[in-house]
């Protein structure tokens, strides 16, 4: 009977040969594997990163719309605001001017416009043209002007 000794040298190196072979093999398997699945991966990376970017840009693109909405609705309010502060201010220049002006004497506008309405309704009643103001006014300062400056008399010697 020809049995094998697991201690024999000859039987010892053919198993650590066989057993080197195999871990080499595995080696080359697990590096097929990994490159084969590395190629899978990277591939699953970039499909992911072109989902990302997409979701990115669209986010983006979303918050600048909104960030341009507000601004708008900002300048808006805004403008709104100083159209108001201005008018406040026109109003209060006009009263401060009307007060000068009935301080110095100075008819307002609707009191002229009364004014015209009682000659004219005045004429009416007369039935006399309305005539022109300039006119009017003309005259008088004609004739003012006459009276103030009499002639002079020249004496002689």
């Amino acid at each position: 009977m020809s049995t094998k000794n697991p201690f024999d040298p000859a039987a010892m190196s053919d198993n650590v040969k066989e057993q080197a072979q195999q871990i080499w093999l595995a080696g080359l398997g697990a590096f097929a594997k990994a490159q084969q699945d590395g190629t899978k991966a990277f591939e699953k990376l970039v499909s992911d990163g072109i989902t990302m970017q997409r979701k990115v840009h669209t986010t983006a693109e979303e918050k600048l719309a909104e960030a341009t909405q507000k601004a708008q609705q900002a300048a808006h309010t805004l403008s709104e605001r100083a159209t108001g502060q201005w008018g406040k201010l026109e109003g209060i220049f006009e009263e401060r001017v009307a007060k000068a002006m009935h301080g110095l004497g100075v008819p307002s506008a609707a009191e002229l416009q009364a004014l015209h309405a009682r000659v004219a309704a005045l004429e009416a009643q007369l039935g006399m043209k309305p005539k022109a103001a300039t006119k009017t006014a003309a005259k008088p300062a004609t004739k003012t002007a006459a009276k103030k400056a009499p002639a002079k008399k020249t004496v002689k010697k």
